[in-house]
Parts: C-alpha cells; sequence; structure tokens
C-alpha cells in the first residue's frame, strides 16, 4: 500500500508543481500483470484560435518524436487550478506566440472523455493581436506561422495536426466563422 501511495504522490505534479485532483488506479492487465493509470477526477484546459488582422490563425510548429517531425498546433493547454479559463487562453497565447490579444470570444465547452479524464475543455477565438515577446519552453523548437483556417483544417486531415486540443479548437472556429 505505501508503494501505491508514492506513485499517487509522484503522479500528482501536473502543472508546476501544482497539485489536481488526481488518483491512481490499480489494474489487472490483460497480461495478469498489475498495472496502474492515472484518473483525473477533474481538469480544465483550453485551446486558442488566434485570428489576425487578415483572417490567418497562429500555428505553433514545434520537434516532436520520432526526432526530426515537426508538428502543428494552436496554444493550448491545461489550466492551473487557480487560474479562469480566460487567463489561461491569454496565458498560453502569450508564451507560445507571442502575442496577446485584446479580446477573447467563447467559442465551445465541452467535457472530454467522460468517465476517464473528465477534463473541461474551453475553446476560445482571440482576436485583435498585438506582438510581444515569445517565450517558449527551452527544450523545444517552437515557431510560429500563420496560415488560413482552411489551410489549417486541411492539416488536420493529412496528419500534421495531431492534437486534441488543436483538433477542437480548429473545427470549432471553423464553424463559428461560418455561421457569422
Amino acid at each position: 500500500m505505501q508503494n501505491l501511495e508514492e506513485k499517487t504522490l509522484s503522479s500528482r505534479r501536473v502543472y508546476e508543481g501544482k497539485i489536481l485532483n488526481l488518483r491512481v488506479d490499480q489494474v489487472l492487465l490483460p497480461n495478469g500483470k498489475e498495472g496502474s493509470r492515472e484518473v483525473v477526477e477533474f481538469s480544465q484546459a483550453v485551446a486558442v484560435v488566434a485570428l489576425t488582422d487578415d483572417d490567418k490563425v497562429l500555428l505553433v510548429s514545434q520537434y516532436r518524436y520520432p526526432v526530426g517531425e515537426v508538428l502543428r498546433e494552436i496554444p493550448a493547454g491545461k489550466m492551473d487550478p487557480q487560474e479562469s479559463p480566460e487567463v489561461c487562453a491569454l496565458r498560453e497565447l502569450k508564451e507560445e506566440t507571442g502575442y496577446a490579444a485584446a479580446s477573447l470570444v467563447k467559442l465551445n465547452e465541452f467535457y472530454t472523455t467522460p468517465g476517464f479524464t473528465n477534463e473541461l475543455m474551453h475553446v476560445f477565438l482571440a482576436q485583435n493581436l498585438t506582438k510581444g515577446e515569445q517565450s517558449p519552453d527551452e527544450d523545444e523548437f517552437v515557431q510560429v506561422e500563420s496560415v488560413s483556417l482552411q489551410e489549417a483544417i486541411e492539416m488536420i486531415f493529412a496528419g500534421k495536426i495531431r492534437d486534441a486540443k488543436s483538433i477542437a479548437g480548429l473545427l470549432a472556429a471553423h464553424y463559428h466563422l461560418k455561421r457569422v
């Protein structure tokens, strides 16, 4: 039992040392061995589609495994338990792209994979952007590019965008802008 408690505590460090409500379930694997899975009882995340003055969206390109493969995604991330979705969206946009948004429009909100991660996803459209300093993670190659929303949707189908938050955000923006 002590071993399980150690695993639970070490797996709870989710965001800069802050603890989300997370437990580790012990499960019996098909091969008869014991394993564990993390179950986040409640967490929140954002996806931000940044729309520029010329109706382009900002994508973040970065190297991922396998080494050398460049994947593209929109600014997205898990929320600090103490921050609002809007604050998280503005922070992620600024950190990943260097841009700040004067306004945010909430496009959608939904739960992902109910019963397992139970993550509440907030999708925003960011507008009226101003360029500032970018502060990417030091261990990543990160480059910001702007493409049309249609090009971004085509990247999803080509497999160049595979992040679930990015796909949800871009599709929500696509349907929102088609209606407006």
